[in-house]
């Protein structure tokens, strides 16, 4: 009995354990290391697309036959745009997997989202992600009416000008793989600058598809731009395609030099710094186009040391662009920069260096301290500068009468050596009294006498007998200048002045011969002047009489007036005339004007006023 019951207790405490034993027994999964997510692929709907396990992107690390041999299998999943679960791909006729690739025969718009490609066995896993944006179809990726849509991203691809290249179209020998046949390509050429594109064959020679691929017999410049191939190949009942674009440019030949150069600081280019200021030094270099090597380089040395080599580096930084591209040659700027420029920085060695592939060129630039403006002396000539052109504004708002005087008669043309005019000047005034007295007292004795102009007055240098209007028009005529005394008498309608001012008015405005001076005897509103005056007065020079401040000859009137008449050179009694008008500490010495006269002044001024 108690035997039987040391059995029983035996065979449970084994049954009761073996459930966890056998548990505990059996592998676990591996945590997998995820290493995020990598790129992002686009695809047009309806075309062929793929994506490539960015795990394989590191060689490395990851090789697909090492670890195919190493029994890690590849599994993708599948996160659709707006899920946060990602599930198994069902792999289908349409989805296939290819070694480390992932086939979409054709894309679908719910392929969009995040794929997971996943590398693991029983001891390890490691996971990546990548992204895929399958476009729709529509009118936005078609730039002109026979250009075809694509997803991908242009591929550069230079041509050297005067030669001959083929073209390839991309991915096309992975295409091959999945097709049942060859595929057939179809080439396109794009103009958007101009907005046109050609199907092949297109329209010369130079061009020349051979099987899938484009032959380039000639590159020229005109042929620089973008060139489409369509792929399509067939896959059990399914005809499957997918485009893709070539970026052709052209560049120089090959034929050219492709060592690079210095092309500044120039040979024997002196430069200037200050010292204690900030400095830039500018290193630019020419790197011709090289397809095989297109690396490059460009740097300063300072002391034939590198900038992080220097004890004071702290004080030198550089930076460096590209500043022009011509047909696959570069120029490249790099600009060092001296924070502060030191005095014993003169006397260090400052090398701009370029290099590539074929050759290295290296030049010393020359600095010399620039120098700093003497501000002492700077300063006073300013000043002096601006003094003499004060003074010399001055001088001349207060003489400018008399320096153009001087001028006139220095450089002025005598009119008298030009044309045949029997006068200088005919005087036009009212016929009354008043006016008659200051023309024949004031004007004529002046002009005649002191001046020595030739004066007309119809009233005394006209020939009894004949007609007023004939001998009027006569006159004005043979005159140089018409000088009207107005007031407000002047110019009545039917009057003798009013013709004269219409002869003087016609002979400037159609001829150019005569000049009407305006001499205002007596101020008078604008209100009363004829019409024909009012309109010609912003042409007409306008002298005021000013009563007795004007009957000195060194008065501002006849100042005035001088620069108005005919230019006369200083002979005798005119010369001493001019001195006169030049002198004004002589003044007090001078007789009054009208005391010249053979009249009495006081009377004729007491009787104008």
């Amino acid at each position: 009995m108690m035997s039987f019951i040391f059995i029983l207790l035996f065979l449970l405490l084994v049954g009761g354990a073996s459930p966890e034993d056998d548990q505990s027994s059996e592998p676990t999964e591996p945590m997998c290391d995820d290493w995020g997510e990598e790129g992002a692929e686009s695809v047009l709907e309806g075309e062929v697309g793929w994506l490539s396990c960015p795990l394989f992107s590191h060689p490395s690390v990851y090789n697909y036959s090492s670890t195919h041999s190493a029994g890690l299998h590849l599994f993708w999943y599948h996160r659709p745009r707006g899920h946060e679960l990602e599930e198994p791909i069902a792999l289908s006729s349409r989805l296939i997997k290819h070694k480390d690739r992932l086939w979409f025969q054709p894309a679908e718009r719910n392929d969009s989202g995040e794929f997971i490609c996943m590398l693991r066995n029983v001891s390890s896993c490691s996971r990546m992600t990548v992204r895929l944006h399958v476009l729709p179809r529509d009118n936005e990726l078609r730039g002109s009416a026979c250009e075809p849509p694509v997803a991908v991203a242009p591929e550069d691809v230079q041509l050297y000008l005067q030669r001959g290249r083929t073209l390839d179209c991309p991915h096309l020998g992975d295409a091959t793989k999945m097709a049942d046949g060859p595929p057939s390509v179809t080439w396109y050429r794009v103009n958007r600058a101009q907005s046109w594109c050609q199907q092949y064959p297109f329209w010369n020679s130079d061009w020349q598809q051979e099987g899938s691929s484009l032959r380039f017999h000639n590159m020229l410049v005109q042929y620089q731009g973008l060139y489409f191939c369509r792929v399509q190949y067939q896959r059990g009942d399914l005809v499957l395609v997918y485009t893709r674009v070539l970026n052709v440019t052209a560049v120089h030949s090959i034929s050219l030099p492709k060592e690079p150069s210095v092309l500044r600081p120039a040979v024997d280019e002196v430069i200037s710094v200050r010292t204690g200021s900030e400095v830039r030094l500018v290193c630019r270099g020419l790197f011709p186009v090289m397809l095989e090597h297109p690396w490059l380089d460009i740097w300063w040395t300072v002391d034939g040391k590198t900038l992080d080599q220097l004890p004071d580096h702290q004080r030198f930084s550089q930076t460096s662009r590209e500043v022009l591209y011509n047909f696959g040659d570069r120029t490249v700027e790099n600009v060092l920069l001296v924070q502060p420029f030191s005095s014993r920085d003169l006397d260090r060695d400052f090398n701009c260096s370029v290099r590539n592939q074929r050759g290295f060129e290296t030049r010393r630039t020359q600095l010399e301290e620039e120098g700093t403006p003497p501000s002492v002396e700077l300063g006073c000539g300013l000043g002096v500068t601006l003094v003499l052109m004060l003074v010399l504004f001055v001088v001349y708002q207060v003489f400018w009468l008399e320096l153009l005087l001087v001028y006139r008669s220095w450089f002025g043309s005598d009119e008298r050596h030009t044309d045949d005019k029997e006068y200088d000047v005919y005087i036009s005034y009212a016929r009354n009294s008043e006016e008659e007295n200051f023309v024949l007292s004031t004007l004529r004795t002046v002009l005649e006498d002191e001046l020595g102009f030739s004066v007309c007055i119809f009233d005394r240098d006209s020939l009894p007998g004949g007609t007023i209007t004939d001998e009027t028009l006569g006159f004005v005529a043979r005159s140089r200048r018409l000088l009207v005394v107005l007031s407000r008498g002047y110019a009545s309608r039917g009057s003798q002045a009013l013709l004269e001012l219409k002869a003087g008015l016609d002979g400037m405005a159609l001829g150019g011969h005569l000049r009407v001076i305006l001499v205002q005897y007596r101020p008078l509103p604008r209100q009363v002047w004829v019409r024909e005056l009012r309109r010609a007065r912003v042409a007409l020079a306008l002298v005021r009489w000013r009563g007795d401040e004007s009957r000195e000859l060194t008065s501002r009137f006849w100042k005035r007036l001088r620069v108005e008449l005919p230019v006369r050179r200083a002979e005798g009694g005119a010369n001493k005339t001019l001195l006169r008008l030049l002198s004004q500490n002589s003044t007090s010495s001078q007789t009054g004007l009208i005391s010249t006269t053979r009249k009495d002044p006081d009377q004729v001024l007491n009787r104008t006023a």
